[in-house]
């Protein structure tokens, strides 16, 4: 299940799965009117998920009962607003942002937790970002999308501490600079690269591994 699905690095990973012969539920907030995503050939499920919404999120849970989920991957996210300063921060902004990059996955894992527990691999996924390590913040600037980062690794931190005896496999992944709307066409990799990367840290990830903060490539990245 993947959340995004109709752009960007949500796209690429359903191209990328139903590819390899998974059968991929695919969410994006409006479901018609899909344009790539509906070109996209394979096994695929599309459903209408505005993460930010808990209603559509409770309903589509509601929806998918019973359904064994393998891999959740929660891939929608916003960077905000750019151009803030320390001193000059739009709060409401702030907070949309929040709602999206940090509220939203925990509500995602912990509506489709049954789904998950009912299948084989048992894994939860996260694209963070590098831009949410304090460990390699070394310049100031982008408050918003960079603390909203930094908090969606902790919330998922926590959850992978209390899932531990569920036998949940947990980790967050940085994507890498990707050329994409939000990373712009002069970024370093392109989306094909990038979940090629992403779906083998996902297909090596397991429970001795949980709890872990990923790049790409597979290297481990400091919280």
């Amino acid at each position: 299940m993947i959340t995004g699905a109709n752009r960007g690095i949500g796209l690429e990973f359903v191209r990328q799965y139903a590819a390899g012969g998974w059968k991929v539920l695919a969410t994006c907030r409006n479901p018609i009117g899909l344009g790539d995503l509906a070109r996209v050939e394979g096994d695929i499920e599309i459903h209408g998920l505005d993460v930010t919404d808990p209603y559509s999120i409770t309903r589509l849970a509601k929806d998918l009962e019973g359904v064994a989920i393998d891999i959740l991957l929660n891939s929608a996210g916003i960077f905000g607003p750019k151009g803030y300063t320390f001193d000059d921060v739009d709060y409401q902004e702030w907070m949309k942002v929040f709602e999206t990059n940090v509220f939203s996955p925990l509500k995602i894992c912990t509506a489709f937790l049954p789904n998950v527990l009912k299948s084989e691999q048992k894994k939860m996924i996260t694209v963070s970002s590098i831009m949410g390590s304090i460990g390699r913040n070394t310049g100031g600037g982008n408050y918003i999308y960079k603390s909203s980062k930094a908090a969606l690794n902790q919330v998922m931190k926590c959850l992978t501490n209390d899932l531990t005896d569920q036998h949940i496999a947990i980790c967050v992944v940085h994507p890498g600079w990707v050329q994409t709307d939000m990373g712009g066409e002069s970024a370093d990799i392109t989306a094909e690269v990038s979940v090629a990367g992403m779906l083998r840290v996902v297909e090596d990830l397991t429970f001795e591994s949980t709890g872990r903060f990923y790049n790409y490539d597979g290297s481990e990245l400091p919280w």
